[in-house]
């Protein structure tokens, strides 16, 4: 019978050991703990993500508890909770950071879809922190953390993320964003700023996003309804304006203004939007649909937060606890890779949750969901040359 690998076995699989060791050697992150290198690091936090551990001593307890399973992930030795604590304090962020880029590509490589529209989303989520944690920074609203995240809606995939304090500004990230020509930018008003909008129409690229309140553009054509009629939502107004601010009307593009009427449940009275772009060739109901499309990101936030613990962490410094997001969103990225290469039918919720529960398990992850095989003992047929008693 051939040797069947675990899950957790399976589902670090598509990582590349030697691209992953090169990003280490790059950043110099083994520098200070020979003995505990950025792979048994990672290991052991994916453990912790994947199998719902949200204290150092568990994870500590499980992982060792596991030991007969090591050899395989690539990991020796047991797991001290001192030299974890320490090494996320001081492993760089940068290794993280870069190979969930990396990984991400891969995913695109398994989901890619030919003819997939080039659309980008751009969006940020809080991450409450205690009082506790000194190094934590209020916006107004929370205190603690930002995670920054790039979404590539035509591939499935966040392809870019960046952890901040939470005082930092959304648009201050994305300005760090490369931005592909020809790709469609969709955020909201967190990312308001006209210097880097027209960055955007100068590098060949669209962008959909929400104005303020105290935005001041001047009309200067409307532009015919051929269809008012969207999927929950109808379009009022279709315009081509242009910034009336003193200096910001000089700016090299041409505006356009979509007011929408979202649909609301009953004889409840709509709620009307408007949305702002560069993009003069869609028609109205097509660039309406697309800010609806930023609900993609919200939605892989909801399922993030409820699915991947990070609401408890393994630490209480910053390092720490930049880390532990990080790894997170690895996992989720490693999740979707086995999904897709196994073809996983199941709802991600469900398949997360069986994850977990047979992480150290021997079976096939496109069988998760199935009971393991009996050992089928062949039946013992009487053999043609057995002696026989024969009786005059």
């Amino acid at each position: 019978m051939p040797m069947q690998d675990s899950v957790f076995v399976e589902l670090l699989k598509p990582i590349r050991r030697r691209s992953f060791q090169q990003i280490v050697d790059r950043h110099d992150a083994d520098a200070y703990d020979k003995s505990f290198k950025s792979w048994q690091h990672l290991v052991a936090l994916l453990f912790a993500q994947l199998s719902g551990i949200t204290s150092l001593r568990g994870l500590v307890a499980a992982f060792n508890a596991e030991r007969n399973g090591h050899y395989h992930l690539g990991v020796v030795g047991r797991l001290a909770r001192s030299t974890l604590a320490e090494a996320n304090v001081r492993r760089p962020l940068a290794v993280f950071t870069e190979f969930f880029a990396h990984l991400s590509g891969e995913l695109d490589r398994v989901t890619r879809r030919d003819g997939a529209e080039l659309l980008r989303l751009l969006d940020s989520t809080p991450i409450p922190l205690s009082k506790f944690h000194d190094f934590a920074r209020s916006n107004g609203r929370i205190n603690g953390l930002k995670m920054h995240v790039a979404y590539d809606k035509g591939g499935d995939r966040p392809y870019r993320v960046e952890v901040t304090p939470a005082n930092v500004n959304d648009v201050t990230i994305g300005k760090k964003t490369p931005i592909e020509t020809g790709a469609t930018y969709v955020f909201d008003k967190g990312y308001y700023d006209f210097a880097w909008w027209a960055g955007i129409h100068a590098a060949g690229a669209l962008f959909v996003t929400r104005p303020k309140r105290n935005s001041n553009f001047v009309g200067v054509a409307d532009r015919p309804l051929a269809n008012a009629r969207g999927d929950g939502f109808t379009v009022l107004e279709d315009s081509e304006v242009k910034l009336a601010s003193k200096g910001d009307s000089k700016l090299p593009m041409r505006l356009r203004r979509v007011k929408i009427a979202r649909d609301r449940p009953g004889n409840a009275k709509p709620d009307v939007i408007t949305v702002i772009t560069n993009d003069m060739r869609r028609e109205a109901v097509e660039i309406a649909a697309l800010y609806k499309a930023r609900w993609a990101i919200e939605l892989l936030f909801r399922w993030i937060k409820q699915h991947l613990h990070i609401r408890k962490f393994l630490g209480k410094n910053e390092n720490a606890i930049k880390l532990q997001l990080l790894a997170a969103m690895i996992a989720f990225v490693l999740l979707r890779i086995a999904a897709h290469r196994h073809s996983v039918v199941l709802e991600p919720l469900r398949f997360a949750e069986l994850v977990e529960r047979f992480l150290f398990s021997r079976r096939s992850i496109g069988a998760i969901e199935d009971p393991p095989q009996k050992c089928l003992v062949p039946s013992r047929w009487a053999s043609a040359h057995q002696l026989r008693f024969k009786y005059a």
